[in-house]
Parts: structure tokens; sequence; C-alpha cells
């Protein structure tokens, strides 16, 4: 327990409250039982004072002596009291001359017909139930007629009835201990667990699973933290190969560049067609680099939301149209068939021009690099409240296995092969981000060595009467 500071707390409130409740309940049981004794003995009193002016009333010589004896069998102590005050007759263990209970303003009730009842404690610490009744004869209260009952006997029950009370409350703590204490273990172990998880995970352990099963809030919450770990997890994988593919990215055009670059410098060219070859090969590479840069600073513009859009209403088809035509030229170099068709009524959609133009030229591109012979088909398809962008190929393909990741940075999929293709490796990751800033989805299909299917959904231009245009 002594690194368990959770299990302690949640021990000590299970505790805490608990005593409270056992506090207060027993206080009420203790509450109940006085009353009730109280209660009983107060009604016993009342009565045995009924009987005592029943005798007082009757007028024969033996009522007397009969009143006596029932008090002392009855163990109580009876006073008669004249209205002038004085003791017409005394019977009982109590000192006749303590008459501190007998007050003057009792006295007035009981020759008002009225019964009294009080308790009261005598100089020694005694404690009594007194009950004051008139006695009448002939119709006129003639006396007032006192008698007064040991509380003793009812304070020894209540004191055992307390006893037991506390017994009954030590062992129910103590049991209560015990089982808060393998509470406060089950509870606990799970949020140990996952301190200890988390600290190995703060500190690079990302391979750290969780095994909580449970189906409440600690299983969700291990389930989040595992989830997490994972994505941590695939997260420095992916910058350590995004650091190691840039890395690999730049020092090949940097060394073309430093190598050719020499040759010239050095005029180490025997004709001027090697030079000029030699240049463009410089030229070439430069490009390349600069496409690198610019598309690492566009993704992580997009990624940190710091990159502007001009919306404005487009025609998608004469933009696609165009793009088309621009890549014309790369597929004809590799013989590759290369159109374009649309289908459904031209609607408007809303988009940045340049930007829209950016998704699908990376699109062909990618296209054109990917496919070795047949064709590739751009489409467009006005259906419903949404516009479908297309570009289908018939390449390499991608496998199954490897769809869920084609639009992170620099993924490849196949490494060894895959930058014989050229490019830089962020042309999906930009189209992705690009569609969902202008609020579409990109969808991929693919079957390896069968071509893949790229769809890109955006939302029509709704007309003034909220219908699509």
């Amino acid at each position: 327990m002594r690194n368990n500071r959770i299990g302690i707390k949640l021990g000590s409130v299970i505790i805490t409250v608990f005593l409270i409740v056992l506090l207060f309940l027993g206080f009420a049981i203790d509450k109940m039982f006085t009353n009730f004794y109280t209660a009983e003995m107060r009604k016993e009193t009342e009565e045995i004072a009924s009987h005592f002016t029943v005798m007082a009333n009757a007028t024969d010589v033996t009522s007397e002596q009969t009143m006596m004896t029932f008090a002392e069998f009855s163990n109580v102590s009876i006073f008669n009291i004249l209205d002038n005050g004085t003791v017409n007759l005394h019977s009982g263990v109590h000192d006749s001359a303590d008459r501190s209970f007998i007050r003057s303003s009792d006295l007035d009730k009981i020759f008002g017909g009225k019964i009294v009842s009080l308790m009261y404690k005598d100089p020694e610490g005694h404690r009594y139930f007194v009950s004051g009744q008139p006695v009448t004869k002939g119709g006129v209260i003639t006396s007032a007629l006192y008698v007064m009952a040991s509380t003793e006997q009812m304070e020894q029950s209540l004191s055992g009835v307390r006893n037991l009370l506390v017994l009954s409350g030590m062992g129910a703590f103590l049991l209560a201990m015990g089982i808060t204490w393998i509470i406060a273990q089950v509870l606990s172990r799970p949020l140990l667990q996952m301190q200890k998880a988390t600290r190995k995970i703060a500190v690079g352990e990302l391979e750290t699973r969780l095994e909580i099963t449970s189906r409440d809030e600690l299983g969700s919450l291990a389930e989040a933290i595992n989830d997490l770990a994972a994505d941590l997890q695939h997260y420095r994988d992916s910058r350590q190969e995004l650091f190691s593919n840039i890395s690999h990215d730049l020092r090949t055009p940097i060394t073309y560049l430093e190598g050719y670059s020499r040759v010239v410098k050095d005029h180490l060219y025997e004709t001027e067609e090697e030079k000029d070859r030699y240049l463009d090969i410089i030229y070439q590479e430069a490009v390349r680099l600069q496409h690198l840069v610019d598309d690492v600073f566009d993704l992580a513009k997009m990624e940190e939301g710091k990159i502007s859009l001009l919306e404005e209403e487009l025609n998608l088809s004469d933009l696609t149209e165009q793009a088309v035509q621009k890549v014309k030229l790369k597929a004809k170099e590799k013989g590759l068939a290369l159109s374009f068709e649309s289908s459904g009524p031209v609607t408007l959609v809303r988009g940045d021009g340049k930007r829209m133009e950016q998704i699908v030229l990376n699109l062909l591109e990618n296209a054109i690099r990917y496919t070795e012979k047949g064709s590739i088909q751009a489409g467009l398809q006005y259906a419903g409240s949404s516009v479908i962008l297309s570009v289908e190929d018939t390449g390499i393909g991608i496998p199954e296995e490897d769809l869920p990741y084609i639009f992170e940075r620099f993924y490849r999929v196949e490494k060894s092969r895959a930058r014989q293709f050229g490019g830089t490796g962020l042309g999906l990751s930009i189209v992705k981000k690009l569609a969902e800033l202008q609020g579409g989805k990109i969808k991929v299909t693919s079957r390896l060595g069968g071509g893949t299917r790229f769809e890109v959904y955006f939302q029509r231009q709704p007309d003034p009467g909220g219908h699509s245009k």
C-alpha cells in the first residue's frame, strides 16, 4: 500500500463514508430504543399512578395500607400531598424529606384536574419518572398523588443495547476495513497499470500495451491508451521514415547537382553536346529539388491550417479538360492513351481554382508515373448533390494491405522500386489535404497488376431555390 496512493485515497473515502453512515445509524438506533423505553416507562408509571388514585379515592381504612403494600411491591414511591402542601402519605424507598420534585405550578395543574408527568433527578444523581394525578372524593379534588418510578432498570437495559451497538459497530467497521482494502486494491490496480504504462509511453517505450479487458470506463480508458500508444508508435515510425525519405530525396538531386556541376566547372566534357546534356540534367534535378521543397512546405501549411483558399464558383469540366491537356505530352511520351469524359448536366462547385487544378494534375501525373502501358481515363460525373472526379489507370496497382497508407507522406508501396518512378512521394498526401480543405473526400480502389481508380467527391453548388444547379 506504500506506493498505492490511489488505493489509500479510495479506501479512506470509502471507510470515511461507511464510518459516517455507521455513526448516524448507531445514533438513530440508540435514539429509537431510548424513546421506546422512555415512552413505555412513562406509560407504565402513569398506569400505576392511575391505580393508586383509584385506591386513594376509596373511603375504607384498609385502602391506605393496601396502597403502601402495592407501592413496595411495585418498587415505586408514592406521595399524597394535600392542597396546603402537607404530605398526607408517603411510601417507598425515596427519601420523604426530598420534595424538590413537587412544584407549585404542577400542584396547581393537578388540583385543576390535570395529570402531570416529568423526569426528576435527585441530589444523589438517581433519575425517576414522576406522574402526578388528582385524588377526588365526592367529586372534589382533595389531594395530589405523586408516583415516582426509578429509571435504573431502563438505563441498564439501554446500557446493554448501547454496548451491543458498539460491539456490532466495531465488528462491522473491522469487516468494512477488510472489504474496503480488497475493493481499493481491485479498483486501483488497473489505474496503477495505466500509470506505469503511460510513464513508459512518455519515455518512448511506445510498444507498451495494457491488457485490461473490462467492459466499463476503465476498460474504455485502457483501450484509449492503447490506441494512443499505437498512434504515437505509427507517428514515430512515419516521422523516422519521413526524415529518411526527405534526406534520401534531397541527397539524390544534390549529388547530381554537385557531380555534374563539377564536370561542367572543370571542363571534363568532350563536346558541347555533352556539356548541354549535363546542364540539362542539372536543370532537371534543380526543378525536382524545387518541387520537393514546395510540396513539403505546402503540406506543412495545410496540416497547420495556414494555407488560404480563394473560393469561387468553378466549372470542373473545363478545369479538368485543361489539366488533361497539360499532361497529354507526358502520356504520349510513354505511349499511353489519355482521355476525358463528363456525364450529367454540368453544374458549378465552390472551391479554389488553383488548388482544384493541383488535385487533378497530381492525380493525373501519379497515374502516368505508375502506368507503363495501357490507358488513363479521367472523368466527371454529376449525380445528385455530388460531383465525382475520377482518374483511373491500367498501371501496376496497389496491394490491398497498402491502401490505407497511400495518403501518408512519403509512403511508398514498393520501397525498393518506388524511386525509379520519380516524384516526391507527397502528391497523394497533398491531394487528400486539398480535397478535405475544400469540403471533399477521396476514395481509392486498386488491384495489384490491374490498375487503380481514384474518386474525389465534391458538393454541387445549390441554386437560390435550395436545389443543385
